[in-house]
């Protein structure tokens, strides 16, 4: 059997990590873009191979077995070796051109982020920038991204190198055109409408603070984005949470409170070790830092930036 254990490759490791991640041979075919037919003749031959059956064949999903869960374990710690490899030997080049990925929010991209990545690719014109937005945190151990900024409510994982840049401070917002003028008490606008965050961003304070204070009924609409509360506000849907550097941009919108001290987030750019001495990382980090730190007061909701539109 030894002499057939050698014969074990990388690709037979990746088929069996994709059908326990996807639950089957189609999820795992797709995952590898191979045949459907590939995918169950690799699997046929590896357990021929250990003299194990690796997945019990249920209906609804293909369930690893012991044996399986140990082999999806060791392909985890394969992939892990390998990025870590590939991340060292590409990182010492140290030029300030090619290929970067950048992880976001919707509203930290919205105006803000934006233009300090303008400024840094028009410095860098051989850096392609590409820009994933979305909520979820990606994966930086798996090369899902290279750099990610993130407004957590809490420390980000300890095993990435970053920064944080600056306390973002939240506020409650409401329709220009319905608050000009006014100054409305805070228990007053509890029994106004709401419009508040979705499951997908229950993790933020903003979303518990409004849980705690303002009745079920009067939570008008939700949404998992940021942008998309401002939208909601700005059509008159109700009053709600927004981070200040955000609301105070978006046309339309007025800050009918003070800075809620309970409601707020930490701004991280965040990289993995393996890629943070990489030219064009570093140089991407330490541009962005140094233009978050420059609007600090901005971000902390302590003064309304000169580019407001309101």
């Amino acid at each position: 059997m030894s002499d057939a254990l050698q014969r074990l490759s990388w690709d037979d490791l990746r088929i069996i990590k994709a059908i326990g991640e996807g639950g089957g041979l189609v999820a795992a075919a797709a995952a590898l873009a191979v045949n459907h037919s590939t995918i169950s003749r690799r699997l046929a031959v590896v357990e021929q191979t250990l003299g194990v059956v690796l997945f019990d064949r249920r209906r609804s999903r293909y369930a690893p077995t012991a044996a399986g869960a140990d082999m999806i374990a060791l392909a985890e710690r394969v992939e892990h070796d390998i990025l870590n490899v590939a991340r060292r030997v590409s990182g010492n080049v140290q030029s300030h051109k090619g290929d970067l990925r950048v992880t976001t929010s919707d509203a930290l991209l919205l105006d803000f982020l934006t233009p300090i990545i303008a400024e840094f690719q028009a410095r860098n014109p051989e850096i392609r920038i590409e820009v994933i937005v979305g909520n979820r945190a990606l994966n930086l151990a798996r090369g899902d991204s290279d750099i990610a900024f993130r407004a957590a409510t809490c420390a980000p994982e300890e095993n990435l190198f970053g920064s944080k840049l600056a306390t973002v401070a939240w506020a409650i917002y409401g329709r220009r055109l319905d608050y000009v003028g006014a100054s409305p008490h805070r228990d007053e606008l509890y029994r106004r409408p709401w419009v508040s965050y979705g499951k997908g961003l229950s993790g933020l304070k903003a979303h518990k603070f409004v849980n705690d204070h303002v009745s079920r009924e009067k939570i008008a609409y939700r949404s998992d984005s940021v942008a998309g509360v401002a939208s909601a506000i700005a059509a008159g849907m109700g009053v709600g949470f927004l981070p200040c550097m955000h609301g105070d941009l978006v046309p339309g919108l007025l800050r009918i409170s003070a800075v809620e001290p309970e409601v707020f987030d930490e701004l991280w750019v965040l990289t993995h070790p393996d890629i943070r001495k990489s030219g064009r990382v570093y140089a991407f980090m330490r541009h962005c830092a140094e233009a978050i730190t420059k609007q600090r007061e901005f971000i902390e909701g302590k003064v309304q930036s000169a580019i407001s539109r309101g």
